[in-house]
C-alpha cells in the first residue's frame, strides 16, 4: 500500500494515476485546500484506489509500505493566503509522516522545492548549494517550511535510520494546474485564451525552467524505487531557461491569442534565474525530461481552454 499526501492536487493525482496504472494500491489524502476531488474522480472507482480527507497536520495512521508528501500548498497566492498554516503543513505534517514511516517501517519520499535555494547567486543551482533565502520574508512560510521538513527528514534518518527520499522540484507545469493558482504557467494560459493582457512582473528578464507533468512523475517514482541507497536531495526539473517576457511571446503564438503584454513591479524576494543542475539525477537515477517545452505547453493550453469552456470541472 502506497500513500500519496496531497494527491488530489495538481501533481499529487498525476502521482496517484500513474502508480494505478502501474498496479499499485493507493490512499490518497488531501484536505482539499488548493487540491480538487474532479483532479480524482477518474480514479475513485478503481478497487486499488481511495481517497481520505484529511490534514497532515493531525495524526493519520494506515499500514503502508511507502509514503509520498507531496502535501503543502505550492503557489504564493495559496501559500501565503494562510502563511501560519503554511508552515505548520511542512514542518508538523513531514513529522507526522516521517512518525508514520517509522511505525511502518515505510520509506518515505518529500517533495521538496527549488525555492530552498531562495534567490540563487549560485547559476545554475546544484544540491551542494546552500540557498540565499529571506527568512522574514513574505514567501518564507513556503520557502524555510521546505527547508525546515528536508532537516527534520535528514535528522530522522541520521538519528532513527529512518528511510528516506528527498527530492528538489523546479517549475513544473500540465494539465490540472489551478487555474487561479498565479503562477505564471496558468496565469499566462488563461490570460491568453481570454484575450486579456499578459502581466509580466519586472522586466521580463528573470528566467525560469519547465518541466512538464509527466517528466517530473517519473523523476519522482525513479527516486522513490531506486536501489543504491541513494537518498538525496536531488533537484528535478528541465534545463532549458526560458525568459519570462520570452514565454509570454510563446503562450500568445500557441494560443493564436490578441493578447498584449504589460508589466507590473516585481514581487518581494522573486527569483531572478531559476535553472537546475540535473547531473545528479542523471547519474543516481538514469532520469533526465523529455518532453519539448512547446509540446507539453500544447496539452496545457488544451487542457485549460477545455475549462475554460465548462467541458472539465
Amino acid at each position: 500500500m502506497i500513500l500519496v499526501t496531497g494527491g488530489a492536487g495538481f501533481l499529487g493525482s498525476h502521482l496517484c494515476e500513474r502508480l494505478i496504472k502501474e498496479g499499485e494500491k493507493v490512499i490518497c489524502l488531501d484536505n482539499l485546500f488548493t487540491g480538487s476531488k474532479a483532479n480524482i474522480s477518474h480514479l475513485l472507482s478503481d478497487k486499488n484506489f481511495s481517497f481520505v480527507q484529511h490534514d497532515i497536520i493531525e495524526v493519520f495512521s494506515a499500514d503502508v509500505k511507502k509514503i509520498y508528501n507531496f502535501a503543502c500548498p505550492a503557489s504564493p497566492v495559496h501559500y501565503q493566503f494562510d502563511a501560519i498554516k503554511t508552515l505548520k503543513t511542512s514542518v508538523f505534517g513531514i513529522e507526522n509522516m516521517l512518525n508514520l514511516a517509522e511505525k511502518c517501517g515505510a520509506r518515505i519520499l518529500q517533495a521538496s522545492t527549488s525555492e530552498v535555494y531562495g534567490d540563487p547567486a549560485v547559476h545554475p543551482q546544484r544540491e551542494d548549494y546552500w540557498g540565499n533565502v529571506n527568512p522574514i520574508g513574505i514567501r518564507s512560510c513556503y520557502d524555510e517550511g521546505k527547508r525546515a521538513a528536508e532537516t527534520l527528514m535528514f535528522d530522522y534518518h541520521r538519528q532513527r535510520n529512518t528511510d528516506i527520499r528527498v527530492i528538489r522540484i523546479f517549475n513544473t507545469y500540465g494539465p490540472r494546474m489551478a487555474e487561479n493558482d498565479g503562477r505564471v504557467v496558468s496565469n499566462f494560459i488563461v490570460q491568453a485564451l481570454k484575450n486579456e493582457n499578459i502581466t509580466v512582473y519586472g522586466d521580463g528578464s528573470q528566467t525560469r525552467s519547465f518541466c512538464y507533468v509527466d517528466d517530473l512523475i517519473d523523476g519522482a517514482i525513479k527516486m522513490m524505487n531506486n536501489k543504491k541507497g541513494f537518498i538525496g536531495p536531488v533537484n528535478l526539473g528541465n534545463t532549458a531557461e526560458t525568459p519570462i517576457i520570452e514565454f509570454a511571446k510563446i503562450i500568445i503564438e500557441l494560443t493564436g491569442s490578441k493578447s498584449k503584454i504589460v508589466t507590473k513591479p516585481l514581487p518581494q524576494d522573486d527569483p531572478t534565474q531559476r535553472r537546475p543542475d540535473i547531473s545528479l539525477a542523471e547519474k543516481m537515477l538514469d532520469w533526465r525530461p523529455s518532453v519539448e517545452l512547446r509540446s507539453g505547453l500544447e496539452k496545457t493550453i488544451e487542457y485549460f481552454d477545455r475549462k475554460l469552456k465548462g467541458e472539465i470541472k
